[in-house]
Formats: C-alpha cells, structure tokens, sequence
C-alpha cells in the first residue's frame, strides 16, 4: 500500500503549479473566511462524493490547520485508493505565513 507523504508549503506550491488537488479539511466557516486558492473542501458530508469523481491517480494536497488533522485524511484517502497523497506540514496557517498574497475567501452563499 503507498503512504502519504509530508511536505512543506514551498513543495505543495509547486506542485499545486503542476496541476495537484487540494483538499482543505477545516470546517466550513473556516474554509470561507479564509483557504488557498482553488482548494476544495473537504468534511464527512463531502468525502464520499469527492472520492467517487476524483482522478485517482492525480497527485492530492490535502491541508488542515496546522498540519496534525490533515494526516489522519491523508492516510484515509490513501486507503481509498488515491495513489499520489501529500499531507501539507504546517497547515493553512504556515502556507498563508509563507504565501500571504495566495489566500481567498469564498463568495458569501
């Protein structure tokens, strides 16, 4: 079985350049205030979804706060099939430190 791998933000940059997945798994809220660009998100709601369309084969970044969260989900995915899974370390809040101008927030619903 392949296993996900840890990477820094400066690593999942240039992969999301690539053309890589990312998946956030913060809740709503905190997705909206505030994600990287072209992230999706991610919840128990939305997982099975996401797995039934998604490239398995395409690399995927999956991030959370801080980096913890999002490598139980990353081991998850993998167990799921997904060949190519990257957990990000240091979460949203390292990569909008590294990154600051590479933040969105979601159109208001």
């Amino acid at each position: 079985m392949t296993e996900f791998k840890r990477i820094p933000p400066a690593h999942a940059h240039s992969l999301l350049e690539e053309g890589a997945v990312l998946v956030d798994v913060r809740d709503q809220q905190t997705f909206a205030a505030n994600h990287i660009p072209g992230a999706q998100h991610l919840d128990n709601l939305s997982i099975a979804d996401f797995i039934a369309k998604a490239d398995l084969d395409k690399p995927l970044i999956v991030v959370c706060y801080h980096g913890n969260s999002s490598q139980s989900a990353a081991a998850y995915l993998v167990g799921q099939g997904f060949s190519d899974v990257y957990s990000m370390d240091g979460g949203f809040e390292l990569w909008r430190n590294t990154y600051p101008d590479e933040t969105a927030q979601s159109a208001t619903e």
